[in-house]
């Protein structure tokens, strides 16, 4: 049987990326998507929430009513996990990343709150829902500093790395 990429058969490789090239790669995923799923825990057990987001460096941001199931969950828990994945066509194109951190949330008199902001993109939300840009959101913004990352490529194989590589924070 011939096969499209013969470099997916048999064992996978174990070689390691380099901790530059590795961030190098994961900000690249981080930048070519906009969704990602939230996991938190709370007094209803696991939620997971789609979310669409923005980042800064490896610091993930998303916005949510403060009332909601989720910025419950993050006020009983602030422990969580993001998946975020490109599409996937098959196993050559496998990539994703598993994002482990504290939510933070952040409100307008918060120390870090400007430096997040700037990074949030806000106004095309604004303009596909027909709102003033003159009228910034003035709900909370939430603030993940990844702690650890799993990160999947299964590309990776084809030049001898193992597919599945672990970032953390230094």
């Amino acid at each position: 049987m011939t096969l499209t990429n013969p470099w997916l058969a048999g064992a996978a490789p174990t070689k390691r990326l380099g901790h530059e090239e590795l961030a190098e790669r994961i900000l690249n995923l981080l930048s070519s998507q906009n969704m990602c799923v939230l996991a938190t825990s709370g007094e209803d057990g696991p939620l997971a929430t789609p979310v669409r987001y923005y980042h800064l460096d490896f610091t993930l941001l998303f916005t949510a009513a403060a009332g909601s199931p989720k910025m419950r969950n993050l006020g009983a828990d602030p422990r969580v996990s993001v998946g975020i994945f490109a599409p996937l066509v098959g196993q050559a194109s496998s990539r994703g990343a598993q994002v482990f951190g504290r939510a933070e949330v952040l409100t307008p008199g918060d120390d870090e709150f400007a430096r997040y902001w700037e990074a949030y993109r806000w106004q095309s939300d604004h303009v596909e829902r027909g709102r003033s840009l003159d009228e910034p959101p003035v709900g909370p913004l939430v603030a993940i500093a990844a702690e650890k990352i799993v990160y999947t490529e299964h590309w990776l194989r084809r030049t001898g790395y193992a597919p599945r590589q672990v970032w953390r924070a230094r």
